[in-house]
């Protein structure tokens, strides 16, 4: 094999990923006239943001005056289960209003209380209606006010890129090496701050709400570049993904119809979340679909109903009603909105504009017709609290130069994100990212490529097309998400985790030796290889830290250790790279909270 050409760029700061946090990245560093690049798998506007449908949590109490920071903080400790790191609970909490107030401004159109303000609805574990939304595609509203708002910054875009590598200059970041996507050919970005914004790892699981970009590969290029990961373990179930017909099973149910009123009946047509409310929320709970409809139109006074439940607790329940044989014929629940309109005159019309994007994805895609008859819901690996640790303010990880936002990165949701969080994460922390990855550029200029890395990178990759015989990379992906769908899925044990391990070990060799047909340009197989590396590292993370895990909490369900166990209650899950370039996992004590957040806490019950 010869020495593969590269083209060079050269910028301050290189983002990896263009979707909510990637581009609110790309945005704050370009406002400082620092030169900016943003390295993106797919085109612009095709991020998995687009796919946020239900509202971006924000305290600003514009349907409930009760709501502030303070209570917005600790219902994101409290669904996180207290393992979130507690500083960006609350920078989250206290700037996420101002960053909905930015997107306004900069021309989103959100839907409006009759006095005009932002409208917010009710969602899973929040007290008071908090989601700022746009009907129930917010996510593509986001995007669209970010790009519209950055394209006019002068930043870089490489769209249709994978990035190989993370290159280093000693212990510091020094760029990147990818290729693009339809031609093949081979880039190095020279930058001496990196920030990844690469989203999820849901294209390990065989059933999953995620676009195929979701292959890990910010948690891989970090983790391969010496960062840590953390809480790996928790994975959360979105309880409602369409289940029927095969072709869409998976793709995702807006907790956001549960939001406007919709309920969950198992084969029996019975509400069954009345059947297990924990003692923590009882005081919240509604008695009857009656009272549930009073809540989520707007009456402040009247209770939560069950199915706004935090969504491991509602998944783990759609669970229980499908293996005890109460499920709906295709393998799921029913969820139903239609029963509104015995409560409320042009009952069709409101879910048509309150749930557009839900009415005509079920009319078209599965024949339903959401205002008359009951979807088919089940639930589907939807997003990853576990991600690089990084720190609380600066969002760089434990590598120099190298900073992650969004779903790439851990700590603000703990155990269990709550819904919502996700999209007010993506512009809170995005922001930071940009901010003090501009710092650390400007202090720490001109690192230096090592070319040796640069062709390492580009010839590991090229190897699959080399060969002439070997695996097929379809089938190995296909192999690992069928794994890790039945041995770490919703319900694990430490058999079958260890077993994951085993299957991952052995499926490792065979991604090491896959053969593609064909050459370097439009060859989705040799995509498909150079994901499988970045798949194996997170799936062998997940199990891994699955087995430290000898307890339920959260999104992590052991069914061999079903209960929380306080010595668990303190500490986060570490994964690193070994000196030999083995896992290792580690237990890391969380530090203590300030006096004055834990008092929140306490105040707030």
């Amino acid at each position: 094999m010869g020495t593969p050409e590269c083209v060079t760029h050269e910028h301050e700061v290189l983002l990896i990923g263009a979707g909510g946090a990637g581009l609110r990245a790309a945005i704050e560093a370009a406002s400082t006239g620092v030169n900016v690049g943003v390295v993106c798998k797919s085109l612009l506007g095709k991020a998995h943001t687009v796919m946020a449908e239900g509202g971006m949590a924000a305290s600003m109490g514009n349907v409930d005056d009760r709501d502030n920071w303070r209570v917005h903080f600790s219902d994101t400790m409290r669904g996180g289960q207290y393992l979130n790191n507690w500083r960006m609970a609350q920078v989250h909490a206290q700037q996420a209003a101002d960053r909905v107030r930015e997107l306004e401004a900069w021309g989103a159109i959100f839907d409006r209380t009759r006095d005009g303000k932002i409208l917010q609805r009710n969602f899973g574990g929040h007290k008071y209606p908090r989601l700022a939304h746009v009907g129930d595609r917010t996510g593509l509203e986001m995007i669209r006010t970010l790009q519209d708002h950055g394209i006019h910054q002068g930043i870089e875009f490489y769209m249709e890129y994978t990035v190989l590598e993370i290159l280093m200059d000693g212990d510091r970041v020094a760029g990147a090496v990818g290729y693009e996507r339809e031609k093949g050919r081979f880039h190095v970005w020279k930058a001496p701050a990196v920030v990844l914004a690469t989203g999820g790892i849901g294209r390990a699981f065989k059933i999953t709400s995620n676009s195929w970009e979701y292959t890990g590969d910010g948690h891989a290029l970090a983790y391969r570049a010496g960062a840590e990961l953390k809480d790996m373990e928790f994975v959360q179930f979105h309880p409602t993904g369409m289940v029927w017909p095969p072709s869409v099973r998976g793709i995702l149910v807006t907790e956001g119809v549960r939001g406007e009123g919709g309920v969950l009946r198992n084969s029996e047509g019975r509400r069954f979340m009345f059947d297990d409310i924990p003692d923590l929320y009882k005081n919240q709970t509604a008695s009857d679909p009656e009272e549930g409809w009073r809540y989520v139109t707007g009456d402040k006074d009247a209770q939560r109903p069950p199915e706004l439940l935090t969504r491991d607790h509602v998944a783990r329940c759609i669970v229980r009603e499908i293996r005890e044989g109460r499920g709906s014929p295709h393998g799921g629940v029913f969820l139903d909105i239609a029963w509104i309109k015995e409560k409320m005159s042009k009952a069709d019309a409101h879910i048509r504009k309150k749930l557009p994007s839900m009415y005509h994805q079920f009319k078209q895609l599965a024949g339903v017709d959401i205002t008359k008859d009951p979807m088919e819901v089940g639930p589907t690996t939807h997003y990853a609290m576990g991600g690089v640790n990084v720190d609380g303010e600066t969002q760089m990880s434990t590598v120099n130069g190298l900073f992650a936002c969004g779903e790439v990165a851990a700590g603000l949701h703990g155990a269990n994100r709550l819904g919502g969080n996700s999209l007010s994460d993506l512009v809170v922390f995005g922001k930071l990212a940009g901010e003090h990855a501009v710092k650390w550029a400007k202090q720490n200029p001109s690192p230096t490529v090592d070319e040796g890395q640069v062709q390492a990178a580009c010839r590991a990759a090229l190897e699959p097309m080399e060969r002439e015989h070997g695996e097929s990379p379809y089938e190995v992906q296909a192999s690992l998400q069928e794994m890790m769908q039945d041995k770490v899925g919703i319900v694990r044990t430490q058999n079958e985790m260890g077993e994951a391990v085993e299957s991952i070990a052995a499926l490792r060799t065979k991604a090491q030796n896959t053969a593609v047909p064909g050459n370097r340009e439009y060859n989705p197989g040799w995509h498909t290889s150079v994901d499988l590396h970045n798949l194996m590292v997170v799936s062998e993370a997940v199990a891994r830290s699955g087995m430290d895990r000898k307890e339920s909490r959260g999104a992590h369900f052991r069914e061999d250790f079903p209960a929380k166990d306080e010595a668990h209650a303190n500490h986060n899950t570490i994964t690193k790279r070994g000196p030999d370039g083995e896992m290792t996992v580690e237990r890391r004590e969380i530090p203590t909270m300030p006096t004055e957040l834990s008092d929140i806490i306490k105040e707030m019950g």
